[in-house]
């Protein structure tokens, strides 16, 4: 219920900024033309807010709603994160799109957005397919 809740706010959130209309993330993508800088607002504001979050979180000794934090353990950049950073940015500056407000945008029964979520699934697919067929390969390079 809680991941329903909060999955709730923060599409409220994407369309009371507008950052579930595509036309707005490209306005703040077009950096030579007419540049629209909400986007930087509302993720400093984001920024702001979950940091308060992660703060009360490490001191409290645990999340409010779960046992244990669930962090990211890798803190390398490597040539995948690069790779998969530039490939996400395409994506974003070709549709206007990404993964939260292409789920408003569904939701709303946008074509477009029905069109890159089908995309981004199958980007999804294929990532997995081609991890398990890579670490299957560096299991058995292994032995």
């Amino acid at each position: 219920m809680s991941s329903f809740l909060a999955g709730l706010l923060f599409g409220v959130g994407l369309i009371v900024s507008g950052m579930a209309n595509p036309a707005k993330v490209l306005g703040f993508l077009d950096l030579a033309g007419h540049w629209d800088p909400s986007l930087a607002f509302v993720m400093i504001g984001a920024i702001a807010l979950a940091s308060i979050g992660f703060f009360a979180s490490r001191h409290t000794g645990k999340p409010l709603l779960d046992d244990t934090r669930h962090l990211p353990t890798k803190k390398k950049i490597d040539v995948q994160l690069i790779v998969g950073s530039a490939i996400f940015g395409a994506g974003w500056g070709i549709a206007g799109f990404c993964p939260g407000p292409v789920m408003v945008a569904v939701g709303a029964g946008k074509t477009e957005a029905v069109v890159f979520l089908s995309a981004m699934l199958a980007g999804m697919l294929a990532f997995n397919l081609f991890d398990a067929r890579r670490t299957i390969r560096g299991n058995a390079d292994a032995r």
